[in-house]
């Protein structure tokens, strides 16, 4: 059975993370927010515990999992070396949704990095997450938690959608803020290189430590180590048919319309994905829309994205469409994760 708290995510209730922190020191999995998505929980540390969030989740053993720690001093518990750049990262972006891949401490299990000999970590800016983590003494190991390539968890209701009985327990502190993943920053090579995009725009990263380069968005075969999570080519998917319309506004939104009109025909049940502007386009047509906020606020975007997926899913609807938002700024990350959702790129 799978024991759901609520708390507030200003202030929780102590007693409740002592709680779900118990749960942790006893190899329990816990799903609990972080601003990127809701995360599954377990002791780093400890093999056993780790193997288990591999098991609730279906994910394959190649794919490795982020650590998440409390404090920037806490880097030493799972990474071998600390270079200068570490500091200065976190100075500007700890906590929040950049995770760093450095070298592994040789006690951090090869489950947790996908028996490559670097690790991934960051310190979450949820102050759930935060005191999780503090009080529990260890680091986390926390992948979405969701089951393997379905899409994201954002809201306690997405875990319980997709995990519910198969974990130990759910700390429910409402919608998270960011909606996307963090970005993944490997700084163990020169320039350090972007391996997914997330929650820190590379413009952002680049004012700080200059020049990254951007790991290309090709899947990498299922069978190799993940050098980091959320690189396979089908992840993130909703259980509808979903078709991206790449290419300038005018044309992807003429095209899109094409589409829906074509399946309204054959009797299908649309969904549409778009930003709030876009939906207008549609108005002649019995589709059912999920507005993403407006096509300037990536940020509103990105947060309602996974959210916008798992509800038109719940509406049962056949195909969702939706277009490309560009590169630019936090766009990049909605590119990414639309390629990867996407059943068919026009």
């Amino acid at each position: 059975m799978t024991i759901t708290l609520t708390l507030s995510p200003h202030s929780p209730d102590p007693e409740l993370i002592r709680q779900a922190a118990d749960v942790i020191l006893r190899r329990g999995l816990v799903a609990f927010p972080t601003e990127t998505v809701y995360g599954l929980g377990a002791n780093a540390l400890d093999e056993e515990a780790v193997a288990k969030i591999f098991h609730a989740k279906g994910r394959p053993s190649n794919d490795p999992l982020i650590v998440h720690i409390a404090a920037l001093d806490d880097v030493k518990l799972v990474a071998s070396e600390t270079p200068p750049i570490v500091k200065t990262l976190a100075a500007a972006f700890w906590p929040g949704p950049l995770t760093l891949v450095l070298p592994k401490q040789p006690h951090v299990p090869a489950s947790v990095t996908a028996g490559l000999e670097t690790v991934a970590v960051r310190i979450p800016s949820h102050t759930i997450a935060l005191a999780l983590i503090h009080v529990s003494g260890v680091p986390i190991a926390a992948p979405s938690a969701n089951r393997f390539g379905h899409t994201s968890p954002t809201t306690a209701a997405h875990v319980i959608d997709d995990l519910s009985g198969r974990i130990d327990m759910i700390l429910d502190g409402g919608a998270t803020s960011v909606g996307v993943e963090s970005t993944v920053l490997d700084v163990t090579c020169t320039p350090p290189m972007i391996l997914r995009p997330g929650g820190v725009s590379r413009e952002a990263i680049e004012k700080v430590i200059g020049r990254v380069e951007l790991r290309d968005n090709r899947p990498n075969l299922a069978e190799e180590a993940q050098a980091s999570p959320g690189l396979l080519g089908k992840h993130y998917t909703p259980k509808a048919e979903l078709v991206l319309c790449k290419g300038e506004r005018v044309s992807a939104l003429e095209k899109l319309s094409e589409l829906a009109k074509q399946a309204r025909a054959e009797g299908r049940s649309v969904g549409l994905l778009l930003a709030n502007e876009d939906i207008q386009s549609f108005a002649s047509l019995s589709c059912i829309s999920y507005p993403l906020g407006s096509a300037n606020n990536f940020e509103a975007i990105a947060r309602n994205l996974y959210a916008g997926m798992r509800a038109l899913d719940d509406k049962n609807v056949s195909l969702i469409l939706t277009r490309d938002f560009g590169e630019q700024g936090l766009g990049l990350a909605i590119h990414d994760r639309l390629l990867r959702a996407a059943s068919q790129i026009i």
